[in-house]
């Protein structure tokens, strides 16, 4: 068989492998990407939050980003009936990018992994991983061409950032159930003419149909807009008999006070799509010689968009231990990675959960508005869940739910 030779192997050539990727090669290790599929490619998560920006910066892929002019996401609306809550990125708690993207994930990627092979990273599509095996930290991967020829890469260290593939949980066994509710979702694009110029076109917004149920809408900078509808498994299987996804998510926007005139009869540009009981996990996030990443790890819900966040925050973090690794450091990748990465994911794990029990609705909503609250939360929702500054990252588990009962007993809010 033939046998090839690198530093570190990443799966996966989305967000978080072409961070990883990138990240390594302009610090001189020898980096092998291989990408399942041929891009351009069709995937969801197209709402981005301001973490994400550090990342890109950090990784060289900003500029080439920019330059295309994908629409800008200053905020976030979240609507419910004739209520309104518009968080402003820019007036947010602490330090950090104060605007991200919103983006058709197909161009998005195309782009960046363009960039990245660019800057010289061996970059292979069509390529799948079958079969992996350690000898300590040293691994040998086989992998498949799309001609059906099979191959072995010899690496020091494998980066698995291959999203919902999710490669190594299932090669190696270490997928779990995610201890959040079963949630699914039906999504498709739509050609958006009645748009108005502005925010009141642009900002993506969340309408909330029912306290578990919301309608996302996402507008791009080609025209385009993301339409969605996310709930509880058995509320989508309900919006169909038939289980038609075009049916089920028209039957949807109809529900919506807000946007039934607007999309309500558009054309969907393709048949929507459904994501059934999304939600998943590991049982760890490393082993000796690899490093799960992103949606390979975990993957919470769409709700506030932490998906490209965490798969690029793991992505650039792995990335740097794995450089540190190589050239002789002893890591210790349990405090280093996995206990940092997920006290990330908790404090986003309790603000989907409080969303899905109404208590942070709430506090979304409440009049008058507590603008010192409503700045700290803002800044959770920019992805900077890992500053312990914030009282509402430091104080996840309990800040939500004790706010929401000084509310219901008409008390004033104070954190």
């Amino acid at each position: 068989m033939i046998k090839e030779v690198t530093d570190v192997l990443v799966i996966g050539a989305g967000p978080s492998g072409c961070v990883s990727s990138s990240y390594l090669h302009q610090n001189g290790i020898r980096v092998k990407v291989v990408e399942k599929a041929r891009f351009p490619r069709f995937v969801i998560g197209e709402s981005l939050i301001p973490r994400v920006m550090d990342h890109f910066d950090e990784a060289g892929l900003f500029d080439a980003l920019n330059s295309q002019g994908f629409e800008k996401k200053p905020g976030a609306r979240f609507i419910r009936g004739e209520e309104v809550c518009i968080f402003d990125f820019s007036n947010k708690y602490g330090e950090g990018w104060d605007w991200t993207w919103q983006v058709p994930r197909a161009d998005f990627d195309k782009v960046m992994a363009d960039e990245v092979v660019r800057k010289g990273v061996d970059l292979e599509y069509e390529t799948e991983v079958t079969a992996i095996r350690f000898d300590g930290s040293n691994s040998v991967v086989t992998v498949k061409n799309k001609e059906g020829e099979s191959r072995e890469i010899h690496a020091k260290f494998v980066i698995d950032s291959s999203g919902y593939g999710r490669v190594l949980p299932r090669l190696l066994n270490l997928e779990k159930p995610s201890s959040l509710d079963p949630h699914s979702a039906i999504f498709t694009h739509v050609k958006d003419t009645t748009r108005v110029p502005g925010e009141e076109g642009t900002l993506i917004s969340f309408d909330i149909l029912e306290t578990t149920v919301w309608l996302w809408v996402i507008p791009f900078s080609n025209g385009n807009t993301s339409v969605g509808i996310v709930g509880p498994t058995e509320y989508i299987d309900a919006l169909s008999e038939s289980g038609d996804t075009a049916e089920a998510l028209r039957t949807a926007i109809k529900r919506s006070d807000y946007y039934r005139d607007r999309y309500g009869d558009l054309e969907f540009l393709f048949e929507p799509r459904r994501m059934t009981n999304y939600s998943c996990a590991v049982k760890q996030l490393y082993g000796e010689g690899y490093a799960l990443t992103g949606n390979a790890a975990e993957f919470l819900d769409p709700v506030f968009s932490s998906g490209m966040a965490f798969a690029t925050e793991s992505g650039m973090l792995a990335a740097k231990l794995a450089k540190r690794q190589l050239e002789g450091e002893k890591i210790d990748w349990e405090k280093e990675y996995s206990e940092y990465i997920l006290s990330g994911v908790r404090v986003f794990h309790t603000y989907v959960k409080e969303w899905y029990t109404g208590n942070l609705q709430k506090l979304f909503f409440h009049q008058p508005e507590n603008p010192d609250i409503k700045r700290k939360i803002c800044a959770v929702l920019a992805g900077y869940v890992w500053d312990k500054e914030n009282p509402f990252v430091k104080k996840h588990e309990h800040v939500i739910r004790n706010l929401a009962m000084l509310i219901d007993n008409n008390t004033e809010l104070k954190v």
